[in-house]
């Protein structure tokens, strides 16, 4: 418990105004290689992974400092879509909502190509909104590389995303495909990530073994996130899996 005992201590030394202690905007992929079943699995994966118990008690371990959420996907050049505006997680009930939210979307129709670097831009914009918040982190989610809009390496480190953690979340090839073609396609896939679109204190890229392991791979990562608010030189929190 020693690390729960430093986490409050670091909390209580915030300023008073700064009762946020996370901020976490999601984007997800709805280009064209995403078909209707992978489109749900992707939104009911994300619902589904936020009502999981050790990802609710993470999200309200510290219930003086709330974590704040952001929902929105993304495709081609030029087409965004917000999907659960800043929520502020304060009880389950506000988990439940949210999963209701992704739970009761349907998909629009949206530019077919993959635009990664506007997706960076539009999640580190709402991000920017939030600089009262402890640490700002941004999910970017995606079974491709970019093909369209400004490459992701290319934005500049400052602006919107001064301060910001890019995570990514991989999400592996066709299961169908022959196993060593499948790991080589994932492999490849996480080194573009980790190249061109991850970036910040303690990014990281997690993996999902097709769009079926989406919600095993969304918790996982998660709980990274949440948990590692409070690893300090003396340890992490306990694991709440």
């Amino acid at each position: 418990m020693r690390g729960f005992a430093v986490a409050l201590a670091l909390l209580a030394a915030l300023p008073a105004h700064s009762n946020c202690r996370h901020a976490l905007a999601l984007g997800l992929d709805v280009s064209g290689s995403v078909d209707a079943r992978e489109y749900r699995l992707q939104l009911d994966g994300l619902a589904a992974a936020l009502l999981r118990p050790g990802v609710q008690q993470a999200f309200l371990a510290f219930p003086d400092a709330p974590v704040r959420i952001y929902v929105f996907e993304w495709a081609g050049s030029g087409s965004q879509r917000l999907l659960l505006d800043w929520r502020e997680i304060g009880g389950a009930g506000d988990l439940a909502e949210a999963a209701a939210v992704l739970n009761g979307t349907g998909r629009a129709a949206m530019d077919p190509s993959t635009a990664i670097g506007e997706a960076i831009a539009m999640g580190a914009a709402a991000l920017g909104t939030q600089g009262t918040c402890w640490r700002r982190t941004l999910d970017i989610s995606g079974d491709g590389k970019s093909n369209s809009g400004p490459r992701p390496r290319d934005l500049p480190e400052g602006g919107d995303l001064a301060g910001v953690t890019v995570n990514g979340l991989v999400i592996g090839a066709d299961p169908r495909n022959a196993s060593d073609r499948r790991q080589a396609e994932i492999g490849e896939l996480q080194a573009y990530y980790h190249s061109e679109v991850i970036r910040g204190p303690g990014a990281f890229t997690e993996v999902a073994l097709g769009f079926e392991d989406f919600e095993e791979g969304m918790a996982r990562k998660l709980l990274k996130e949440l948990e590692s608010l409070a690893v300090t030189q003396n340890g992490p929190l306990p694991d709440l899996r």
